[in-house]
Parts: structure tokens; sequence; C-alpha cells
């Protein structure tokens, strides 16, 4: 078997997790030595447990299907690209169990470009499905890459809009030879015509249920910050946004009626500290700052400022700054450092940017 052909049935063991198959690429670094070992080494893996032993071990004969799965993928157009690959893309390099390989149809997010994941419920409002198409078109249009999941509702309508003015990619629960829903046909064809639809699961699998809740830390993962448009008290897409916050990267919310279902996950999320979302000019502020007030203005506006506000504000610029980064920075207390926050942000020289992060503003 050529070195492709080992990766595709590593990554076809779906009964091993990312976590597990990261663990035994670093005792065996090819697929190929993996797929060589003896059943005496295999057994003496204490962290795989006996049943994961029997599969692996299985699986070892079944050479002839994936083969056969392998040659169907080129036949399609899907490539795999792989941990050993210069394409893999980097951002997944740094999460906890990035996958051992990705299979693609269309392309991958451009490395050096920004990306938001737009993600939210699947039976949404009227109003959440327009904000979430605009979002997308006009952070597209700023050349922001956004990632989704390609669901129904919030996902499909924010991917449209970016599709509208830029580049979109999904991150799908199933291979990427599969729509689904169904309902999103035409937009599974503009995506791979136009951006790209990705899976770590290959080819023919199905949407299995707890696939979903495993790829969502690669919508998370390929992007620079997670924006949440309408979600229930439980909801997926929570589910993508502690990810991200697992991963560093900020979380924005659209907020909602308090007494409405749709907007109780958003609106905890606000309330534990994510960025609110008004408009697409608060992402944009953070991911492509156009504009910064001159050197004289920033003196202008610390001159009239009282010692603990100007100590703060002259650290804070257009990246966004942690609380602890400040108080660091500062040397004043978390109290202190907090208050002069909230002063700032009255104010209107400081917005908060994520979860007790905080960035200069642009007005």
């Amino acid at each position: 078997m050529d070195d492709r052909l080992y990766w595709h049935w590593l990554c076809s063991m779906e009964n091993l997790n990312p976590v597990k198959k990261t663990r035994l690429l670093r005792l065996y670094p090819s697929p190929e030595q993996l797929y060589n070992i003896e059943e005496k080494q295999l057994y003496a893996l204490d962290f795989l447990t006996d049943r994961e032993k029997k599969l692996f071990s299985d699986s070892r004969n079944e050479e002839k299907e994936f083969r056969k799965t392998y040659e169907q993928m080129e036949r399609q157009g899907i490539r795999l690209i792989t941990l050993s690959d210069q394409e893999y893309p980097n951002r997944l390099l740094h999460i906890y169990g990035p996958p051992c390989g990705l299979y693609v149809k269309g392309r991958l997010p451009a490395p050096r470009e920004k990306s938001a994941a737009l993600v939210g419920a699947r039976g949404c409002s009227s109003y959440g499905r327009d904000m979430a198409r605009r979002t997308g078109k006009e952070l597209a249009a700023a050349g922001i890459q956004i990632i989704s999941g390609m669901a129904a509702g919030i996902d499909g309508a924010a991917q449209w809009g970016a599709l509208e003015t830029g580049s979109s990619f999904a991150v799908l629960g199933c291979g990427v030879d599969r729509c689904y829903p169904v309902s999103n046909f035409p937009l599974y064809e503009k995506l791979e015509a136009e951006g790209g639809l990705l899976s770590e699961f290959p080819p023919g699998s199905k949407p299995l249920p707890w696939h979903f809740p495993q790829r969502n830390r690669l919508i998370s993962g390929l992007s620079d910050l997670v924006v949440v448009i309408e979600a229930r008290k439980r909801s997926g897409s929570l589910i993508t946004a502690a990810y991200a916050l697992d991963q560093g990267k900020d979380v924005f919310a659209l907020p909602g009626p308090v007494t409405a279902p749709l907007s109780e996950g958003c609106n905890q999320l606000i309330k534990n500290g994510a960025g609110l979302l008004s408009s697409p000019e608060d992402i944009l502020e953070i991911l492509t700052p156009r504009w910064k007030k001159p050197l004289k203005k920033r003196k202008e506006i610390e001159n009239g400022l009282v010692f603990n506000e100007k100590k703060v504000y002259s650290c804070l610029d257009y990246h966004a700054r942690s609380l602890e980064e400040l108080v660091e920075k500062t040397g004043l207390t978390v109290k202190e450092t907090a208050q002069a926050l909230v002063r700032l942000e009255i104010q209107g020289l400081a917005r908060r940017a994520g979860l007790s992060r905080y960035t200069a503003t642009t007005d």
C-alpha cells in the first residue's frame, strides 16, 4: 500500500477518537508503522481499551474495503490532507485532538486570511436568519472567511450571505460526499465550487448524532473567533463556543428577548462575558481594524483621563487584551483595572471584545 492509503486506513477507524490516534502517532510516527505493529505491541498499549485493540486489529483485515473506498474517493475528486502534509491547516495543529486527516472537496481556508465562525440554531427566527446573512455577507466583503457547518437555519443563512461577497467553508458531520441536510444541496454545490467542504469523517460516513459535537471543535479551531446567532439553552452552538474558549478564541453572541427560548443560549453567553454582537462592525473592529486614532489624538484623550483610566487606556490597542494582561501591564489591582475599564466603556473609549477581553474603540 502507498503512504496515503495507510493514512486513509487510520482516518477511517472511527472507533478510535482523535486524541488516541494522536497518541498512537507519537509512538509510531507513520501510519504504515502503526499498521504493521505486532499484536503483542498492540495489546501492551495501556491507553487503549480491549475493545479498541480488537477493532484496531480487525481493521487490518479489511484492506480490500478501505482500498476500494480510497479509489472511489479519488474518482470523486475528494482529497485527503493529512498531518504530514504542508497543506494541513496550521490552526488545527494547536487544538486538542487534531484530526489525522481532512477529506476535502473544493479548497481549504487560506491560512493567512482571517476567519470567523458563524453558528446558530437550525430552527431560527426570521430576525436571526436575516442577521446571520447580513453578518456573513459584510464580513466576507471585508475579506474574512466564514466557517460554519452547513446546517439548516443560521449556518446556511450565514454561508449564503458570505458567498454573495466572498468565500465560505463548511465542516461537515458526515462524509464530504454526502449533503446533509439534503435541502441544502444548492449551498453544498456552491460551497464546493467557490469555497470548500471539509470533514474528518471518511467518505460514505453517515451524519450520526455524535459526529456533530466532535466536528464543532474544527469549526472553532479553523476560526479566529466564533459568533453565535440564536441558540437555545442547550445547543450545539454552545458546544462550539465552549471549544472556542478552550482554544483561547473570542466569542460573540447576538442578544435577544429574555422571554425567547431561541435567545437563551446567546443571552447566557453575554452574561458570562461574551462580546455583544450589535452589527457586523463589532467583528470587523476585532479582525480588520481599518482605522486607528492618530498618536496626537490618543495623547489628547489620555491627558483628559484620571490616573487609573489613563494607565489602562495607554495599554489598549486594536487587538483584544485580557483583563489579566492589563493588570500585568498597568501594575494595578484586578478591581482597579476592572473599574477603570467600566469608566472607559461608558466614555466610549474601550469596548468588550469577548470573555474579559477589551480593545480600544475606533470612533
